[in-house]
């Protein structure tokens, strides 16, 4: 099982499943949320995932039609995804993740998007979007 929270710990969830294909995505949406060069996120099943305080101080932008992106209202920090069409998942932020992950990132995505100062380091297969198979 895995723990997290926000920034201000007003979110608190846990997970109590593995977190799978974990990407770092270099798409421009996902440099701007987190306001860094990349977004490091993974997927859970959704029964797998719990709110356990804090889920009024959630609130969410609908970044593009049909997926959400939910934050704390108070700190700010961007906690996870959801899409209409994938109701079985959620995309969680690992970067919120406060216990130790045992998985670990399989690819870096959007890479021909990453910012013009970045610099794609390491072993892991770089895609011009999603990796195969999603």
């Amino acid at each position: 099982m895995y723990s997290g929270s926000c920034l201000c710990e007003s979110v608190k969830f846990n997970i109590k499943g593995p977190i799978q294909q974990i990407v770092y995505c270099h798409c421009s949406q996902c440099r701007k949320a987190q306001g860094s060069a990349f977004a490091t996120n993974g997927i859970v099943k959704s029964s797998d995932f719990e709110i356990i305080s804090g889920e009024t101080s959630l609130t969410a932008y609908e970044s593009t039609p049909g997926q959400s992106k939910f934050f704390c209202k108070k700190c700010g920090s961007p906690i996870m995804s959801k899409t209409e069409s994938k109701p079985d998942q959620v995309r969680i932020r690992l970067g919120t993740v406060s216990t130790d992950v045992t998985e670990r990132p399989v690819a870096h995505i959007f890479s021909t998007s990453k910012a013009n100062w970045e610099e794609i380091t390491g072993d892991l297969p770089q895609y011009e979007a999603y990796e195969p198979g999603r």
